[in-house]
C-alpha cells in the first residue's frame, strides 16, 4: 500500500464517493486457491505489496463462483500434499477454461500439470532450499529474472511430462520443469516459492503476474481504503454509540483513530489493565489518547482479579484461557456500567478471517489441510451472545497495512512501530506459575532491555526484543555474599512477519549492557543468558 498526501474527504464526499472507490478495488484483484500451504497468505502479501487487492479462499471455490468474482488473476499454492494422495485437495478442473490467467506454486504447480494431462512422479532426488534458477524462455512470467539467481525450492515430486502446449520457462539442477507456460492460455507454473524472501527475483516474477500477464493497476492504496472505510463505517454506525476494547498495539489503536476520524465522540474505547502489561504502558496509553488525542478512554483496574484468576496455574495454555474468560467477564460487566452501546469494534485482522474461515479442512477426512503449530497468543474472542453489533474495519489488513492506516491516519510512531507483544503479555513470558513479585522482576528486567536498545538506536532492528523469567535458580556471589535468584533470558529476534524468525546478533557490547544493568538494577536476579534459538525450529515466545 502506498500512502498518499491526499486529505481526508468530508463525510458528504464520502457518502458520495464510496460506491465507485470500492467498485474499482474489486475489479483490480488477485485470488489466491489455498490449498494448505504455510506461505498462503505471503503470496495474498506480497500481491499486496504490488498495490493490487488480493484475497485468499478455499480450493472447494467453484469455478462458476470465480467467474462471478472476477478476479484479474488466481493463483494456486504450494501445499503439504502429493497430488497422488488419496485425498489430496483438487480445484475445480474448469478453472482452465475460465480464460483468467493462472499460475500454479509448488503444489499448485502440479495440480495444474496433473489436471490437464500431464505427469507428476515421486522426484529421484528432492529439492530443499535454495537452487540456481536457470533461464529457458525469459519472456513473459520470467523477464527481468536473473538465469542462475537462488530460488527457494520444497518439493518431492516433480513434473515428468508436460501437458499438451505446455513449454519449459527455467530448470534448475535437478529440475527439468522448474517453471512452466501455457502462453496463449496464459497458464503457468512455477516449481519454486516466489513468495518467500529467500527467492532473490521471487517478487520480480509476482509483478510480472500481476502486471503484464494479469494487466491490473495499482488501486490498493492506503489512501484508497482510509476513504472507503470511513465512509462505511458512517454509513453502518449512523449516529449509535461504539465500544472499543483498546489494548494499546497498533491494531485497536489504528482502529481507534479510524473510528474517531469517523464518527468522533459517538466512540468510547475501554481498556482493561489486566495487570501483564510492560512498564510505565497502561499510564502512557491514557495519557495519549485521552489528554493528547481526547479520544475517551475508559480506563478499568482489573490486576487484582487476574493475577487470583492465575494462581498456581503453571501450564501456559491453562494461562490463555483463564486469563481470556477473565477479560470477557470484565468486559461484559463494565459495557454494561458504560453502555448501552449498540456496536462493537474489533481490531480482527486478515489472517484472522483465514485462519477463522476453516478453508483448509478437507471434506473427506475431516483434517485440515495444513497443520496448525499452537494456539494464538492474544486473548481469545468475545462470545457469540454478547448484544452488540460488530464493526471490523480492518479485516481485510494484514499487519504490515495496518501500521501503514495508522501512520497515515495520524498515529504515535512509538505506537506503530511498537514490538509485537502476546495478548496475555507478561503473563506468558514468567515460566510456571505467575506471581506479584515475578512480574515485578520481569517488567523491571524487560524495561532494561528496551531501554537499552532504544539508547543504541537499535530497537527497529529486531522485529521483538524481550526478556522471559525462568522458574528455577541458581547460585550467584554480589558483594562477597552468595546469591540464589532467578536468571533473566534475553529473546532478541528478527523476522519478515513472524512466521519464521531468527536470533539476532547483537554487539557484545549491548548485551554486556543489559547483563549488567539486570543483575545490578534488579533484585532477585544474579544472572542473565541469550536464547540463540531460531524458528522453526523453537516459538518467538517461550510459551
Amino acid at each position: 500500500m502506498t500512502i498518499t498526501e491526499t486529505p481526508l474527504p468530508s463525510k458528504q464526499d464520502q457518502t458520495n464517493n464510496n460506491s465507485s472507490s470500492n467498485d474499482t478495488v474489486k475489479r483490480q484483484m488477485i485470488l489466491i486457491i489455498d490449498f494448505g500451504s504455510q506461505y498462503s497468505e505471503l503470496i495474498a502479501r506480497r500481491i499486496r505489496e504490488t498495490e493490487v487487492y488480493s484475497e485468499v479462499i478455499s480450493y472447494r471455490t467453484s469455478a462458476e463462483k470465480l467467474k462471478e468474482l472476477n478476479p484479474k488473476g488466481i493463483i494456486l499454492s504450494g501445499g503439504p500434499n502429493s497430488v497422488y494422495d488419496e485425498y489430496a485437495p483438487q480445484c475445480d478442473p474448469e478453472i482452465w477454461s475460465l480464460g483468467i490467467p493462472v499460475l500454479g506454486v509448488c503444489y499448485g504447480m502440479q495440480l495444474m500439470v496433473k489436471q490437464l494431462g500431464g505427469g507428476v512422479e515421486r522426484a529421484k532426488r528432492g529439492e530443499y532450499g535454495k537452487a540456481s534458477l536457470f533461464i529457458d524462455d525469459p519472456t513473459d512470467l520470467l523477464t527481468n529474472v536473473e538465469s542462475g539467481s537462488t530460488m527457494w525450492m520444497s518439493h518431492g515430486d516433480s513434473c515428468t511430462q508436460l501437458p499438451e502446449g505446455f513449454s519449459i520457462l527455467a530448470h534448475t539442477e535437478n529440475t527439468p520443469c522448474a517453471a512452466i507456460a501455457e502462453h496463449q492460455k496464459k497458464l503457468f507454473g512455477v516449481q519454486f516459492h516466489p513468495e518467500v524472501i529467500h527467492s532473490e527475483y521471487g517478487f520480480a516474477l509476482i509483478r510480472n503476474f500481476v502486471y503484464h500477464i494479469c494487466g491490473c493497476e495499482p488501486t490498493w492504496t492506503t489512501q484508497t481504503f482510509l476513504e472507503q472505510s470511513i465512509a462505511e463505517i458512517r454509513k453502518t454506525v449512523g449516529d449509535k454509540r461504539v465500544l472499543l476494547a483498546l489494548s494499546g498495539g497498533v491494531d485497536s489503536s489504528t482502529l481507534a483513530f479510524l473510528l474517531h476520524e469517523a464518527i468522533g465522540d459517538q466512540l468510547t474505547c475501554m481498556f482493561i489493565d489486566q495487570g501483564f502489561m510492560r512498564k510505565g504502558e497502561p499510564e502512557r496509553l491514557v495519557e495519549l489518547f485521552n489528554d493528547q488525542f481526547h479520544i475517551n478512554v475508559e480506563y478499568v483496574n482489573g490486576r487484582d482479579r487476574f493475577l487470583a484468576q492465575i494462581e498456581g496455574v503453571t501450564d501456559p495454555e491453562e494461562k490463555r484461557r483463564k486469563i481470556g474468560h477473565e477479560f470477557i467477564k470484565v468486559f461484559e460487566e463494565e459495557s454494561t456500567r458504560l453502555g448501552p452501546f449498540d456496536y462493537l469494534a474489533q481490531g480482527t485482522l486478515y489472517p484472522d478471517v483465514i485462519e477463522s474461515a476453516d478453508t483448509n479442512v478437507d471434506p473427506k477426512t475431516g483434517e485440515r489441510v495444513a497443520v496448525k503449530i499452537k494456539s494464538h497468543h492474544n486473548v481469545g474472542g468475545l462470545p457469540k451472545n454478547l448484544r452488540f453489533k460488530l464493526v471490523e474495519p480492518l479485516r481485510k489488513l494484514f499487519k504490515d497495512e495496518v501500521r501503514k492506516v495508522g501512520r497515515a491516519i495520524g498515529l504515535p510512531e512509538e505506537i506503530v512501530s511498537r514490538h509485537p507483544f502476546p495478548g496475555p503479555g507478561l503473563a506468558i513470558r514468567i515460566l510456571g506459575e505467575v506471581t506479584s513479585d515475578k512480574l515485578n522482576i520481569l517488567r523491571d528486567a524487560d524495561f532494561v532491555v528496551r531501554d537499552e536498545i532504544k539508547k543504541a538506536g537499535m530497537y527497529h532492528d529486531f522485529w521483538q526484543a524481550f526478556a522471559v523469567l525462568l522458574p528455577v535458580k541458581s547460585v550467584g556471589v554480589m558483594g562477597d555474599k552468595r546469591t540464589y535468584a532467578y536468571p533473566i533470558v534475553l529473546r532478541l529476534i528478527t523476522s519478515e512477519d513472524g512466521m519464521t524468525a531468527d536470533w539476532a546478533r547483537p554487539p557484545y557490547d549491548l548485551l554486556e549492557t543489559i547483563s549488567n544493568r539486570i543483575v545490578n538494577e534488579v533484585k532477585g536476579v544474579n544472572r542473565v543468558v541469550y536464547d540463540i534459538t531460531s524458528k522453526p525450529p523453537g516459538t518467538i515466545e517461550w510459551e
